[in-house]
């Protein structure tokens, strides 16, 4: 059974930083490009980062590029976003997604608010 697990979120204040995490179980974790995506009330989900399966190639969102770091360890079969200097317009639930062709998993989510 394939299980991601989210973690990391919080409150913040704006120009605060978050490190998500995102452990994957039951699957062959460095097979999958992983992606962070995040979703804030009323509006759709939005792709932030993505990640190849090797870690060599990594794409953002523009609203998040130069802020936000997307890395993963795959000996732990785990994702991470690196999320500095972070803006009110970053609230939202976030949540990592595993692909490999057909196949797709998503988490449960984290929330993260961006307040002071």
């Amino acid at each position: 059974q394939v299980q991601l697990v989210e973690s990391g979120g919080g409150l913040v204040q704006p120009g605060g930083s978050l490190r998500l995490s995102c452990a994957a179980s039951g699957l062959t974790f460095s097979g999958y490009v992983m992606k962070w995506y995040r979703q804030a009330p009323g509006k759709e989900r939005e792709l932030v980062a993505t990640i190849s399966n090797t870690g060599g190639s990594t794409k953002y969102v523009d609203s998040v590029q130069g802020r936000f770091t997307i890395s993963r360890d795959n000996a732990k079969k785990t994702v991470y976003l690196q999320m500095n200097s972070l803006k009110p317009e970053d609230t939202a639930l976030y949540f990592c997604k595993a692909e490999l062709y057909q196949l797709a998993y998503w988490g449960q989510g984290t929330q993260v608010t961006v307040s002071s």
